[in-house]
């Protein structure tokens, strides 16, 4: 059956272009082509008390991970813009997610202007995405693909990349600003009228992007991006924007033979290679969306022959960094002023919540000192400039994730040491003060 529909599509293609390509799910102007594009309908201004809700039914990725970044699965109609470094492995997420629909979904249609088919195929072999129903097609042109839209009727659309798009409205070459913009609109206004969920692939270089996915943020319903070194086993799927969703959730992935593989329990792989007993490393549990995340902060404080001693960081904004050194300096009394300072977040973690100052700043001491801290302890709490240690919210789900991975105790600020945190099963002390958390985590065990 979908032999047939491919082999008649050629010929629906030239009747609906002899037609305008006028019918249902299109109505947009004409394009210099002779092809119309498609538009969004328009419709009176009304109450919105007389708009009927839609209930956005979601179908899977197949991809837990990638469901849970999208905020629970695919809804109709949506527009998901995917970006990341090239080689991130953007193609192979959506090559392994259009074998899963294929099999159980139906048609998908899967449009490069990048590869040929003989290498999607390729990929797609690899990855086991084969199936009847995954249609693939090397096209750059916005038109040409609205036909095939229209024609075939796919359950979902990917289009790998819009770099490499052009639409027949717009005149600059592939890949400049309004080239891109004006193939993302066309692609916008196709999956609003025909309800067909579209990914569009982009690529983020290093000058800051000018034809990359930036331009189209506005324009989409979802942006998700790749992080991670493409040398690297681990990538992480982050949602900057999601109107379906929460933009908090994060995805860790690890690239193997077979694509992209979710990984279910990252606490474990992030704490994996975590040595114990040495000075300048501590843990934390930080949260991402709805998953509470256990990673481990290091720390590396050493003599410093520059006049301006440096601070780096990685995984934590320097500001944040830069605030915390202030405070141990001020309020606890160490001598920073003539040391090179450097804090990691292992595995590549980015960090943003200041839940994990107490962390960082006790890994900054433990290093300075050359005294380890308690390897089988977590430590949670935002530091304010007074020197005082406040509490994390979500405490509880913290904590249970610790317990859950074998730590025996938590150091806290002490209104997180209440009654809820009691029957976890960790040994939790509060602090009140960072003079406090340093005298009970590093000084009483020199």
């Amino acid at each position: 059956m979908v032999e047939e529909t491919v082999r008649a599509a050629p010929t629906r293609l030239a009747s609906a272009i002899a037609r305008g390509a006028t019918s249902e799910g299109f109505g947009g102007g004409s394009s210099s082509s002779g092809i119309a594009l498609p538009g969004i309908a328009s419709g009176a201004p009304r109450p919105i008390t007389l708009v009927s809700a839609i209930e956005n039914a979601r179908t899977s990725t197949g991809i837990g991970e990638f469901d849970r970044v999208l905020g629970g699965g695919i809804v109709p109609g949506s527009l998901v813009l995917i970006g990341g470094d090239p080689g991130v492995g953007k193609s192979t997420l959506l090559t392994g997610m259009a074998g899963y629909v294929a099999r159980t979904h139906g048609q998908i249609l899967y449009v490069s202007g990048e590869e040929s088919a003989e290498q999607i195929k390729l990929r797609a072999g690899r990855l086991g995405a084969d199936h009847e129903n995954l249609l693939v097609a090397s096209e750059t042109d916005v038109a040409q693909i609205a036909l095939y839209v229209q024609t075939l009727k796919p359950r979902y659309l990917i289009i790998d990349s819009i770099q490499t798009m052009q639409s027949p409205d717009t005149e600059s070459a592939p890949g400049t600003v309004s080239q891109v913009r004006s193939s993302g609109a066309a692609f916008a206004a196709l999956a609003k009228s025909t309800q067909i969920p579209t990914f569009l692939v982009g690529h983020v270089t290093k000058e800051g992007a000018i034809a990359g996915p930036r331009v189209l943020e506005h324009l989409v319903d979802t942006v998700l991006y790749f992080e991670g070194d493409r040398h690297l086993t681990y990538r992480m799927l982050r949602a900057v924007k999601n109107r379906f969703g929460s933009t908090d959730e994060l995805g860790l992935f690890a690239m193997k033979e077979e694509g992209l593989v979710g990984v279910e329990n990252p606490s474990e792989i992030f704490l994996a290679e975590r040595p114990l007993n040495t000075p300048g490393s501590t843990v934390t549990a930080v949260i991402e969306g709805s998953r509470p995340l256990l990673v481990e902060v290091q720390a590396l404080v050493a003599p410093s022959s520059l006049a301006n001693p440096r601070r780096m960081s990685n995984g934590v904004d320097k500001d944040r960094i830069a605030l915390v050194l202030a405070v141990l300096e001020k309020r606890v009394g160490l001598s920073l002023a003539t040391q090179d300072v450097f804090v990691n977040v292992a595995g590549g973690v980015e960090v943003n919540e200041p839940a994990i100052d107490l962390a960082v700043a006790l890994a900054v001491a433990s290093s300075l000192m050359d005294v380890a801290v308690d390897p089988n302890a977590v430590f949670l709490g935002e530091i304010g400039l007074s020197g005082e240690v406040r509490g994390a919210p979500q405490i509880e789900k913290r904590l249970r994730e610790a317990a859950r991975l074998g730590f025996t105790s938590a150091l806290v600020a002490r209104r997180n040491a209440g009654k809820e945190t009691k029957s976890i099963g960790l040994r939790i002390a509060g602090v009140d003060s960072l003079r406090e958390a340093v005298q009970q985590a590093i000084l009483t065990r020199k």
